[in-house]
């Protein structure tokens, strides 16, 4: 690296200057206010953990996204987190072991090895909330709607909500008794959204019985408005109670949601398999037009923490604050300001503190060349330090 590159930050890694870092902090400040409001509790995990505890169970799905480092006090491996999900699930099984239901958010930065998406960044500000001990579909329902609430205290206002259930896939796949090599490839072929390939590849099977070769290529093809569902119990309502309950289970949330929030657009996917390995219910993600990437994503991931040596229901969702602040057009009021001669005497001391007590921010002036926009000044007047307007 060349003396005039040494100013490059990595690919992926970002920084925030004064007006952006002024909105991203006001943003988060809002929000875990509003999470606060509805009875979540904040926690702050550490940055870094050792590796065996931040890739257990939920985390083992992010090994290859997370950074890792050697302790120089123990010589273990750390790891920079990547994700928050098994962090707060420690904490809910080994620190709080809490059994009734717990409520918790968290908002902080996250690093990731590579980038979400071809517009992501490596290095988000993640912020989320955690429903702990309560596996009903009330709760699947409370997340959902705080994730909802919470894009719109952020000023978005066309969001497009995608619903899925992993019970979909599973329980279709585990119907037709495919091997372990035919079941990869056919979760590639649902990734990647294939359906010619898909076709030629269902029909290429030997062995599959025409009704479950219908619900092989049918499955991804179960993407659209609400009346997926209906289509959804037409064609797979026979398979197993699992898709049975699972669809009923979507249309659960989807009628609250629709009473809830009318203005947000509802779609389904029932072949999704973009989420973690560990969900094990509902699945979640919203989007706004124009914006590839999801801008919030959730689910529910019941067990999580028995890796932690406690077994609990949840779900939850997360968001990237500097995507949110990209996506909007945060105003943040900001104070009014007042120039104030360096601070020599103690009278001169207590009127700069009592003002900024009041909410302004008061700057002291150390040269002659100030050159941010002022508001009033201080000035020594008839045996006072007194305010007064600064003029154009």
């Amino acid at each position: 690296m060349t003396l005039a590159d040494r100013w490059l930050l990595p690919e992926g890694v970002d920084e925030a200057l004064p007006e952006q870092a002024a909105k991203i902090e006001h943003l988060r400040r809002t929000l875990l206010n509003l999470h606060e409001s509805w009875g979540y509790q904040l926690v702050i995990p550490p940055l870094l953990e050792y590796l065996d505890s931040l890739l257990t169970g939920a985390g083992s799905d992010l090994e290859i996204e997370t950074f890792k480092v050697i302790d120089q006090l123990s010589g273990r491996l750390l790891g920079i987190r990547a994700d928050f999900t098994s962090q707060v699930a420690r904490i809910d099984a080994h620190c709080l072991k809490d059994d009734g239901v717990q409520r918790l958010s968290y908002c902080g930065s996250v690093l990731r090895t590579m980038p979400a998406g071809l517009d992501g960044t490596r290095s988000p500000i993640q912020l989320g909330a955690e429903v702990y001990g309560h596996g009903g579909v009330e709760s699947d329902i409370e997340v959902l709607s705080l994730m909802l609430q919470t894009l719109s205290v952020a000023g978005l206002s066309n969001v497009v909500l995608d619903l899925g259930h992993v019970d979909v896939v599973s329980g279709v796949l585990s119907a037709c008794d495919l091997t372990a090599e035919q079941e990869g490839k056919l979760i590639e072929l649902y990734k990647a959204k294939d359906l010619p390939e898909l076709d030629r590849y269902v029909d290429g099977l030997n062995g599959l019985r025409d009704v479950q070769k219908q619900w092989l290529v049918g499955l991804p093809r179960l993407c659209g408005d609400k009346d997926v569902l209906q289509r959804a119990s037409e064609l797979l309502g026979g398979v197993n109670e699992s898709i049975r309950d699972a669809i009923v289970l979507l249309q659960d949330v989807s009628r609250s949601i629709c009473q809830r929030f009318p203005n947000v657009g509802l779609h389904f996917d029932l072949s999704d398999l973009v989420s973690y390995s560990y969900h094990t219910g509902v699945v979640f993600a919203a989007y706004v037009p124009g914006h590839g990437n999801a801008i919030a994503r959730g689910g529910r991931y019941n067990n999580i923490g028995e890796v932690f040596g406690r077994s609990r229901p949840a779900t939850g969702f997360s968001t990237d604050v500097k995507a949110l602040v990209a996506l909007t057009d945060i105003v943040v009021n900001k104070p009014k300001t007042v120039l104030s001669p360096i601070c020599s005497s103690n009278e001169l001391w207590l009127k700069v503190n009592s003002l900024r007590a009041e909410g302004y921010q008061v700057v002291e002036v150390l040269d002659d060349h100030y050159t941010g926009k002022a508001d009033f000044k201080l000035d020594f007047v008839d045996g006072a330090w007194q305010l007064l307007p600064v003029r154009s």
